[in-house]
Formats: C-alpha cells, sequence, structure tokens
C-alpha cells in the first residue's frame, strides 16, 4: 500500500505519521499491493481530525473523524474505512467476481490561482468514468460519502449518467437521452 500525508494547519512529529501507517496497513487485506491511502491532519476548533481516503482498484473509501486526539482520530477513521467494507461485503464480493475491479480510475487536478468572478472555475478535474450499473454507481457515491457520483451507466449503453442523493432520502438519477 502507497502512503501519502497532508498536513494542514499543523505540524505533526514523525510517531504520528508512524502510527497511521501501521493502523491503516490492518487494511492492506482488502485491497491489492497497488492501493493507495491519504490521510490528511488538521486542526480545527481543539480538534483533531483525520481525513483518511483509501483507493484500490476502482474502488473509494472515505472516512473524516474528528476527535480531541490525533491517535484516536486516526482509529476511527480506519474502523470507519473498516465498517463501510463489512457492509458492502456482499456487493464488492460480486464485483470482483464480476472482474469490475480490472480499470482504475485516472486522475488529473489542476488548479487556477486568484479566481476573477463569482463564476470562475477553480479547480478541475479529469476523469476515466468507469462502465458500472446504477447500483454500482449508488454504492460508489455512499462510500465517498457524496452526494452525487458520474458514471457511464451500462444499463444505457455506456451513456453518461449522474446518480444524485434526493433531499427525502431517495436517490435520483440524471441521464443523456437521445
Amino acid at each position: 500500500m502507497k502512503f501519502q500525508f497532508r498536513e494542514k494547519k499543523v505540524k505533526l512529529p514523525g510517531n504520528v505519521h508512524a502510527y497511521a501507517e501501521k493502523k491503516v496497513m490492518k487494511l492492506e487485506r482488502f485491497f491489492d499491493e497497488n492501493a493507495e491511502a491519504l490521510i490528511v491532519f488538521s486542526v480545527e476548533k481543539n480538534r483533531n481530525q483525520v481525513e483518511l481516503t483509501v483507493h484500490g482498484a476502482g474502488t473509494w473509501f472515505r472516512a473524516s473523524e474528528s476527535t480531541s486526539d490525533m491517535f484516536a482520530s486516526i482509529d476511527a477513521a480506519v474502523a470507519t474505512i473498516e465498517g463501510q467494507i463489512r457492509k458492502n461485503k456482499t456487493r464488492l464480493a460480486r464485483r470482483l467476481k464480476q472482474d469490475a475491479f480490472v480499470r482504475s480510475v485516472q486522475e488529473e487536478t489542476s488548479f487556477v490561482p486568484d479566481a476573477e468572478e463569482d463564476l470562475s472555475i477553480v479547480r478541475s478535474k479529469k476523469f476515466y468514468f468507469k462502465p458500472m450499473t446504477r447500483e454500482e454507481a449508488v454504492m460508489q457515491m455512499n462510500l465517498l460519502n457524496h452526494n452525487f457520483f458520474a458514471f457511464r451507466d451500462e444499463d444505457n449503453g455506456g451513456s453518461f449518467a449522474v446518480v444524485y442523493k434526493r433531499n427525502d432520502g431517495g436517490y435520483g438519477l440524471l441521464d443523456d437521452t437521445e
């Protein structure tokens, strides 16, 4: 597993990074050796926050935990990811059998400095949109804890689609009609 560490508004000693790496390595059994983990440490209002994002075989897992102790935040974030994996174990296993993890997401990020207008684009990302079913897209959106998720809809011939969370708790689908 490959690790990246980022620190926002805080400078941490190396033992915190070593502890985080040791704890996140427990997740390695669920992923292949090419998995990546991004751990972001920050302090806000005397709360130690850890954001953990793990990407492996085309699936993203994200957890954000905040406690009064950085080590406890690390433990809680790892436990949250383990819970997400256990909760979706059967769905993820089925996807593995269907060879859905073969392709990987390629991401490029570029930042535009100092936006001049309110409607200017300040960040741009490029993604490979993986073909998947609508159920898989909803599951991926929930694993990322996002409000929407863009994908190529296998149920509609590979056309571009977006699933989103509705205010009433349900899910919506935006798809391309020709």
